[in-house]
């Protein structure tokens, strides 16, 4: 069974009574959009004309003791949500449901995420970028975090110069621990050193992102698992976005020397990320050069 992303998820599950009695029965997982917050009680949901109720307590499944923050809560208003429905009440001629979406995602972290391994490779997507790192949903709104030093080999200021919201990504499980909680790792997914020079040649001209400024050069980022460095100019600041000459790949030492030619204003580029791997599990991974003294390498 597919566990989808919740981000990924565009239309409504089919509703009419009939389906939904069914679903009930069979404790189907369905689809739907949360249209209030009903403060200190729970989501409200129209199922296709029929009033349904999440309370609080079914909102999220957590591994944590405490309350769920009621502000977590009310960002689920308007976005697509997973459930099951737990009780059917009959009013007259009308239908209440009680539906829960924490139930949804402990059968998707029983069946599927609390079988990950390290090293395994996954699809997901992200929820949410703070400045240490971005929240991925790896399943029926269940979170993981990428740390900001998983995201790539070349360094980053903050996940948002790699990601945005509700982008598809994969990732790689780097650890799971007995209270639930997944950590993702994404670097290795993006290729070695040589898998990503390959795409260059000396004499040729290619667009980089400056990364950091140091006094002996300018390293900037042809890929995100890739990064030369260039002589010190007046003018550049990081984050700035340039078009660089390559004068020399050297894979012995993992260098290439650039020189910067121009900038450009487009503050809104971000480095395409190029998958060398997307499913499978990684036991190993070496981003270094064979002589290179510099050993970069990832065991799982």
């Amino acid at each position: 069974m597919e566990y989808i992303q919740e981000t990924n998820i565009t239309q409504p599950s089919p509703f009419c009574l009939e389906y939904l009695l069914d679903s009930y029965e069979k404790g189907e997982v369905m689809f739907a959009r949360a249209l209030v917050y009903d403060k200190g009680k729970g989501l409200r949901f129209n199922l296709g004309g029929y009033e349904a109720f999440m309370p609080n307590s079914e909102v999220y499944l957590s591994f944590e003791k405490g309350n769920i923050k009621e502000a977590a809560i009310a960002t689920r208003v308007n976005k697509f949500v997973c459930f099951v429905i737990t009780d059917v009440k009959k009013k007259g001629a009308e239908y209440i449901f009680t539906i829960s979406r924490r139930k949804a995602q402990q059968r998707a972290y029983d069946n599927y995420i609390s079988k990950l391994c390290p090293g395994q490779i996954i699809p997901c997507a992200v929820t949410h970028i703070d400045r240490f790192g971005a929240f991925c949903d790896i399943g029926y709104g269940i979170s993981a975090l990428l740390p900001i030093d998983f995201i790539s080999v070349s360094r980053i200021h903050s996940p948002a110069d790699r990601f945005y919201v509700g982008q598809n990504i994969y990732a790689c499980i780097k650890s799971c621990d007995a209270n639930g909680r997944i950590v993702l790792t994404h670097k290795e997914l993006l290729g070695t050193w040589l898998e990503n020079a390959a795409y260059f040649r000396p004499g040729t001209t290619t667009t980089g992102v400056v990364r950091s400024i140091e006094p002996y050069g300018i390293f900037i980022e042809l890929s995100p698992n890739l990064a030369g460095l260039a002589e010190c100019c007046e003018g550049i600041e990081t984050g700035d976005v340039v078009n660089v000459y390559i004068k020399n790949i050297l894979p012995d030492k993992m260098k290439i020397k650039l020189v910067i030619m121009s900038t450009l204003k487009n503050d809104d580029y971000i480095p395409e990320t190029r998958y060398f791997l997307t499913d499978g599990i990684i036991k190993h991974w070496k981003y270094s050069t064979e002589n290179c003294n510099k050993n970069i390498e990832t065991f799982f």
